[in-house]
């Protein structure tokens, strides 16, 4: 179950959210003092040794995470970085997910189902900054890299590659039932969305 404060801006991590981040690195105290020096700049950390994590489009992955919030177990830390999510997941996921969407004959569903990227040892990723700048006057649009479940304890609850299969298996049938119906893009209003912590496992 999660700690989090209500008190605490859900879109940055806490200091013990931010420890777990850096248990991810191989010098955790390097991390550490770049966010104390550097709070609003984004850091890359390697995958497959406290976290895998799988990336999908901005919209379908919104669409899973509806999944995941609305109908399942919940999510741990999700990001957004340059037009994709990166769900957070359990180590092996990135190892296991690809047999099982083949097994799903994933690359049939067309559209529906877009390419998810899956990062596990080897492979590093970019996460949000621990506390991002505020936009400058005059400015559009949203940063490129923004957490949207940040983490928030320092043994976060991750799923597994069976949480999400499920989440993409429904996300894609979603969308095929969506586009059949008016348009895949989501309600304006769901750019805001705010999942309920409090719910985590």
């Amino acid at each position: 179950m999660s700690s989090r404060m209500p008190s605490t801006d859900p879109f940055r991590p806490t200091s013990e959210g931010a420890a777990w981040l850096a248990s991810a690195g191989t010098y955790p105290r390097s991390a550490a003092a770049h966010w104390a020096e550097r709070p609003a700049a984004p850091v890359v950390l390697p995958c497959g040794i406290v976290f895998d994590v799988v990336s999908a489009p901005a919209i379908f992955g919104r669409r899973m995470l509806d999944r995941l919030w609305g109908e399942g177990p919940g999510s741990g830390p999700v990001a957004e970085h340059r037009g994709r999510m990166l769900l957070f997941t359990a180590t092996g996921t990135a190892r296991r997910l690809p047999a099982l969407l083949d097994w799903e004959e994933w690359g049939g569903r067309a559209s529906a189902a877009p390419p998810l990227l899956c990062h596990g040892p080897g492979d590093a990723v970019t996460v949000p900054p621990i506390s991002p700048a505020a936009p400058s006057p005059g400015t559009l649009g949203r940063p490129e890299s923004r957490w949207l479940v940040a983490p928030d304890t320092r043994h976060p609850w991750l799923p597994g590659p069976d949480v999400v299969l499920w989440a993409a298996v429904r996300a894609a049938r979603t969308t095929a039932s969506a586009a059949v119906r008016i348009s895949i893009f989501p309600p304006t209003g769901q750019d805001a969305k705010v999942y309920d912590v409090s719910r985590r496992r």
